[in-house]
């Protein structure tokens, strides 16, 4: 290639896209139908929640766990991609103290996606949560260019749930 050619070469920019995965199985709702303004308003970023049915959290991405929170409640997760991802189990379900859940994974391991995070007791939660309705949050929006978001009965491990188009 000449150096008249290379000058005007047209730069193409590849976006590339991430699928998120159910980390749960249950049913999508919008995160603005979360009971909890922090979700609902997106403070903390934008996603989606899903009413749960199972026991079990997995990974909805690759990568490394980050924070488990002491109170099992809630992780997150950095993709290989760089996609971070925040999951809440439910509202305010740190009162529970870690209640009502056991933790599989430590922090910093790295996983792959379906692998078990976390394990709940779902009748226990329901009983004693304000909600178990459960964010799944990208927290790091400002490397997104957009989330496409799904909707319907997911199963964790196996149903995407959101495909994210990084900048």
């Amino acid at each position: 290639m000449n150096l008249l050619s290379r000058l005007f070469r047209k730069k193409t920019v590849v976006s590339k896209t991430v699928d998120i995965i159910a980390p749960i199985s249950g049913s999508i709702i919008d995160i603005t139908n979360v009971p909890d303004e922090v979700f609902s308003k997106k403070i903390v970023g934008d996603g989606i929640a899903i009413q749960p049915t199972g026991k079990r959290i997995v990974a909805p991405i690759t990568g490394t766990i980050g924070k488990i929170f002491p109170t099992m409640h809630a992780f997150s997760i950095l993709s290989i991609e760089g996609i971070e991802i925040f999951v809440h189990f439910g509202i305010d379900t740190i009162f529970l103290k870690g209640n009502g859940f056991k933790k599989i994974i430590k922090k910093e391991k790295k996983v792959n996606v379906g692998e078990i995070i976390l394990e709940y007791n779902l009748k226990f939660l329901k009983k004693n949560a304000k909600s178990v309705i459960t964010p799944i949050i990208i927290s790091n929006s400002e490397k997104i260019q957009r989330i496409k978001k799904y909707s319907g009965k997911v199963i964790s491990g196996v149903t995407p749930i959101m495909k994210i188009t990084q900048k």
